[in-house]
């Protein structure tokens, strides 16, 4: 099977780059890990009129999805650019909220009515916390709406707690508040959750594999102007073999990941689970998840050594992709979590 890009495809992850790339997404990153979140709003914004916040809501309201290839594409540009706020959980929220509706009651058809136009067309950002996710909801103090799972229920979160240090400081996290409204409840919201919390992994490996991009491209072009012994350091063979090493990784993640787009695609339109083997679809987006985040974590570790060890400051912008490397890694399935899942029989 090959997992290679149509031209449509091809050209719309260009024009997500370049948009994003017309935009000071440093500055809106500095900005939101402050808890300011007008400048990363604004990026939004141009996210959602390029059509990348309609791409895991169902037609049927208001969205072109679930369209997984496309969300990925998409989501590569955003990690390349290091756009913040609840990309992942934004787009597992929607396919949660579809699959309740699909074969849920007139009551998770009403929620998914209320959300899911406000989501597809960029006018609601919201985020979810489900045990696949850890106990935290991601910028939930950013969030419009903060949907919580426990166990065999959904809520609508009346607020959040404190916001928690995070390793990388964009990444703000609470946990939800306990009570709220109750949306819907049973076995459905279980396997609902679970469809969504791999919508979640495979964003993140998307976001992994566009920031370790990014790093690798910042730090070949480091590498060809700082100069030692009279020479570019990119010279060097040990450079070239580091940063080959790292792009290497990255590019083996990558039919990964348009692997794990062509499993998600066998769900009914709804996000409801799969035709096929739950555990393979899983399996599927674990090995995607666990190599982009690894490759990405690798790039990281890269540019960090090959600048000169520049964790001493944060003003340099390669900062915001190193740390946002090593927390995707961990963000819905640490790499030993993602392993066992490929192994399981």
């Amino acid at each position: 099977m090959r997992f290679m890009l149509d031209q449509a495809q091809t050209d719309f992850g260009r024009t997500v780059d370049r948009m994003l790339g017309g935009t000071d997404t440093p500055h809106a990153v500095r900005a939101w890990a402050r808890g300011e979140h007008a400048p990363g709003r604004a990026v939004w914004g141009r996210l959602a009129d390029a059509g990348v916040t309609s791409l895991a809501v169902p037609e049927a309201y208001e969205g072109v999805g679930p369209l997984p290839v496309e969300l990925g594409v998409a989501y590569v540009a955003a990690g390349r650019h290091a756009v913040p706020g609840p990309l992942a959980e934004t787009a597992a929220a929607a396919v949660l909220l579809a699959g309740l509706a699909e074969g849920g009651t007139a009551r998770s058809g009403q929620v998914a009515e209320d959300w899911l136009p406000r989501i597809a067309g960029g006018r609601a950002l919201v985020t979810l916390a489900a045990a696949d996710g850890g106990p935290y909801a991601l910028d939930a103090d950013a969030a419009d709406a903060v949907f919580a799972v426990e166990g065999e229920e959904l809520w609508l979160a009346p607020g959040h707690g404190p916001v928690q240090p995070s390793f990388d400081p964009a990444r703000r996290l609470a946990r939800p508040l306990p009570g709220g409204e109750l949306l819907a409840r049973g076995p459905a919201v279980a396997a609902a959750a679970a469809r969504a919390a791999d919508w979640a992994a495979f964003a993140t490996a998307a976001l992994s594999l566009g920031t370790g991009l990014a790093l690798v491209e910042r730090t070949a072009a480091y590498a060809g102007q700082r100069t030692q012994f009279g020479r570019p350091i990119g010279s060097f063979q040990a450079v070239k073999h580091r940063l080959a090493d790292a792009l290497i990784g990255l590019e083996f993640a990558r039919p990964l990941l348009y692997g794990a787009a062509v499993a998600l695609t066998s769900g009914p339109s709804g996000g409801a689970p799969p035709s096929g083997p739950v555990g393979d679809v899983r399996a599927e987006v674990a090995a995607a998840k666990v190599a982009a985040g690894e490759a990405a974590y690798t790039a990281a570790r890269t540019a960090l050594q090959l600048h000169g060890a520049l964790g001493y400051t944060d003003e340099y912008d390669l900062s915001l992709w190193i740390r946002k490397a090593r927390a995707l890694r961990s963000a819905w399935g640490s790499p030993s979590v993602c392993r066992a899942r490929v192994l399981a029989p």
